[in-house]
């Protein structure tokens, strides 16, 4: 009988490189549809605004904000334990990347818990006494997770936004590719004729010919 030939053995570092890349497309996973979450999270903060709630648009974007730098710090630390998994003396940062793998994996067990579903969110504009009690919840959490500059982040943001929203829109006139100012949209109240009149003025003024007076 002939000796069969013995499976390859994984390596530990072999083992560890594939736990690695696994969690990162996982991550990269929760990366898509999280962001689904964060974009609506950010439209009741838009909304909350307009109805002069600050701290429930205050709740949406703190939540937005820690959701995004979960997921930036998650990348950064797998970004780093690949450094260390591709390491010819993988031997010496092993216990490092061991602990940093089991890290990861309870990361993104709390990624996944934040993703919840867009029901959850919309609870935080919700006045019923269980969408109340998910507010404060919410509140005292990320009052333990989020840094100092994460909160500064926030309020930034939120301060921008309402800036935004409260400025005045202002339509001006584009300018196509040659270079030529496009006609502005019609007035509300503007007659056909006044509208004929306006319309030959710009016509001539982009051609370079003296406007016609009106």
């Amino acid at each position: 009988m002939g000796n069969a030939s013995s499976a390859p053995k994984i390596s530990s570092q072999d083992r560890a490189i594939l736990d690695m890349k696994n969690q990162r497309d996982k991550l990269h996973q929760y990366q898509k549809r999280i962001t689904v979450i964060t974009n609506r999270e950010k439209e009741i903060a838009k909304e909350c605004l307009r109805k002069g709630d600050k701290n429930r648009a205050l709740l949406a974007l703190r939540k937005k904000k820690y959701q995004e730098s979960l997921l930036a710090k998650t990348d950064q630390q797998l970004a780093q334990l690949e450094m260390l998994t591709s390491d010819v003396e993988f031997a010496l940062v092993q216990k490092d990347v061991v602990f940093g793998l089991q890290q990861g994996t309870s990361v993104l067990k709390e990624i996944h818990k934040e993703m919840g579903g867009l029901e959850r969110v919309e609870m935080i504009m919700g006045e019923s006494e269980e969408a109340r009690a998910y507010q404060n919840e919410i509140n005292e959490t990320l009052g333990m997770r989020m840094t100092n500059a994460d909160e500064d982040e926030v309020e930034d943001e939120l301060e921008a936004m309402a800036a935004e929203m409260a400025a005045p829109k202002v339509n001006l006139p584009s300018l196509s590719e040659s270079g030529v100012v496009a006609p502005m949209p019609d007035a509300p109240n503007e007659t056909p004729r006044e509208r004929a009149r306006r319309r030959a003025r710009e016509k001539e003024a982009s051609d370079g010919a003296t406007p016609i007076l009106a």
